[in-house]
């Protein structure tokens, strides 16, 4: 098992992206651990009566020349808009790095295809950049309901090529990135797919399909991040698997989906 730790991060950045979500940038003076993307972060709720359990926070970035963890927070709830509130100068109580992350190309040449919606994109981000690092040619396609819900078009043009639906046709193609017509226009050789469950299902339909390798990182609620709560049990071929230990990303083949 992957060494974990229990650091006191300082907040040296607070970016809000939009109405809910927030990206926070946070740093130690010694070198942060290494975190693999699709991994995660339990990030303690301070200063609240209402919140006991910590959060599960995807780790969005790694800037390793700033020594720089980042996390993109969606502030739905009393835990994350206290996480969400907080200023340049604070300090977040994290556990890192936990679960498992994606699987990475088996060959440079392969093409890479990164499909996320809503905050579910955060994870993303950073795979896509330590594969076009080896690499692979990466192509995200990137959904929301409309254009204020894309998060970090800018920083994700960085690493591949950005393709993007709205349901209401504000950006990018209307409807869901499962209709984008990249899909049929070109061809992949592994897919991930984090974001609500039901655009990851439909992502699993057409990966199957295509007869293309697809992981899937799933967002079920993970209370402890150990494994001991099974919060966030998920059903797969192997029976019973917590999500936030065997996961939280998954070969669709082991998903009962």
């Amino acid at each position: 098992m992957k060494k974990k730790f229990v650091l006191d991060l300082k907040v040296v950045a607070v970016e809000r992206l939009n109405a809910k979500n927030v990206l926070l940038k946070l740093t130690q003076e010694a070198p942060l651990p290494d975190m693999n993307p699709g991994q995660f972060v339990e990030v303690r709720v301070d200063n609240t009566s209402e919140t006991y359990l910590r959060r599960p926070i995807s780790i969005n970035f790694v800037d390793k020349l700033r020594n720089e963890l980042w996390l993109l927070v969606a502030t739905i709830g009393d835990g994350t808009r206290h996480i969400g509130a907080v200023k340049v100068g604070d300090t977040l109580n994290c556990v890192l790095p936990l679960g498992n992350g994606f699987s990475y190309p088996q060959s440079s040449t392969d093409k890479v295809l990164l499909i996320g919606g809503g905050v579910g994109v955060a994870p993303l981000l950073y795979f896509g950049e330590q594969c076009k690092a080896r690499g692979n040619e990466v192509t995200f396609l990137l959904g929301g309901r409309t254009a204020t819900d894309l998060l970090e078009l800018d920083t994700f043009k960085q690493y591949g090529e950005v393709f993007v639906t709205t349901e209401d046709g504000s950006l990018g193609e209307k409807g869901y990135v499962t209709n984008h017509s990249i899909l049929q226009k070109c061809e992949f050789n592994q897919i991930s797919t984090c974001g609500p469950k039901p655009m990851m299902i439909a992502v699993a339909k057409y990966a199957r399909a295509a007869d293309v390798p697809c992981e899937a990182s799933l967002e079920n609620l993970m209370a402890c991040g150990l494994g001991a709560c099974l919060c966030c049990v998920e059903k797969t071929t192997e029976g019973n698997l917590c999500a936030c230990t065997e996961g939280p990303v998954f070969d669709i083949k082991k998903l009962l989906w």
